[in-house]
This record gives C-alpha cells, structure tokens and sequence, in this order.
C-alpha cells in the first residue's frame, strides 16, 4: 500500500537458478505500469475471525531500478492514494476513510521506499524498506518473486514481480477495535514495469 518498490522488482537470473532467458538482464529504470492496470496493491484482513474481509487500493504510482546481475542495486518507490481505497461497500469504505482507520484528509498518501534487497537459495526474496501510513513510518519486509522479464508485443521491455507481506494495525497507530482476530493486515503486491 508501494506499497511500494512496494514490490518484487528484484529476483536475479542468477537467484532464479538462471531461469531468465540469456541476454534479457537489464540495468534499467522502469515506471509501474498502473495506467494499463497491470499492478495491484491488495489487502485482507480478518473479520471478527468469520470470513476474509478484502479489498484494494485503486489508485498509486511508482517506479524502480532493476539489475539482474546486481539485484542488490535495485531500488522502488511507491506512493498510494489513501482515499482510493475500495472493499465493495461504500459505507465500509467511508469508515476506513475516517479518523478511526486511514484519516485520509490529514493523511492523503502512504509510501513505501525501499532500502534493501536480500536474495535466498531458494530463488526468492527479501525485499526491505519503510512504509509511511498515517504519518508513522516503520520498517517493513516484503517476500518478493520474480514473474517474468522480456519484450512485449508492442515493443516495451517489461519485468513483473509479486509480493506479500503484513503488518499490526497498532503500528500505525489505528487502535480501533476490531478484537485480536483482526488485528494484522496482509498485503498481496503485483507489480509489472514498464522499462524507460
């Protein structure tokens, strides 16, 4: 919720046991591909330890730096649209906007900015930054996989990542009380670049 580097842009060939294709590293600069709808930013959250509340984040943005042979190197940032956010009920959806969830008029964005990437054996991931919500910033890590990268029909270069990770909602200062089965938010992350 950028969410941001919110986001799995950064699984190497080498990481990936040379799973992307010869010649298709690319140091790169890529901006988040939103305007085709080709990201998603998602979350879930327990309700009352019933069912499975879920919703999304309509509108953010966000771009990042990807080298396959130094994923080290790579970097994202992304910047969410607090108001945007949407759980298929209008009178819900008013509620998260209030003071009592995101506070989204003294709080109109979150952002996530990256600070480090750590590659595992088993081709996967760390992806490590801080997440700002409601005016409070704290670290965050994220499990990153890489999709896929190479060329598209239409002659952009392309690479996509997935990624998952949560949080306390008491971190971020919401208190509203939701009972312990609902008190950790998890995020589903899609991000697919669209190199510059």
């Amino acid at each position: 919720m950028p969410f941001t580097r919110t986001l799995k842009t950064l699984a190497t060939s080498a990481l990936l046991g040379g799973a992307a294709i010869a010649g298709t590293a690319h140091a790169a600069d890529y901006v988040i591909d939103t305007e085709g709808a080709h990201a998603s930013i998602q979350f879930k959250i327990s309700h009352l330890g019933f069912s499975w509340l879920k919703g999304r984040f309509n509108d953010f943005e966000g771009d990042f730096s990807y080298d396959a042979d130094n994923p080290e190197a790579s970097e994202i940032t992304v910047t969410i649209d607090t108001a945007s956010i949407d759980s298929n009920h209008a009178d819900r959806d008013a509620h998260l906007r209030s003071a009592d969830f995101l506070d989204v008029e003294q709080f109109p964005q979150a952002r996530f900015v990256s600070t480090d990437f750590i590659p595992h054996d088993d081709g996967e991931a760390t992806l490590e930054g801080e997440l700002t919500l409601r005016g409070v910033t704290r670290d965050i890590a994220i499990d990153v996989e890489k999709i896929g990268e190479g060329e598209d029909p239409w002659g952009n270069y392309r690479v996509g990542f997935s990624g998952e990770t949560e949080f306390r909602l008491e971190d971020y200062g919401i208190d509203y009380d939701l009972g312990p089965a609902s008190e950790v938010v998890y995020l589903e992350l899609e991000v697919e670049g669209i190199q510059q």
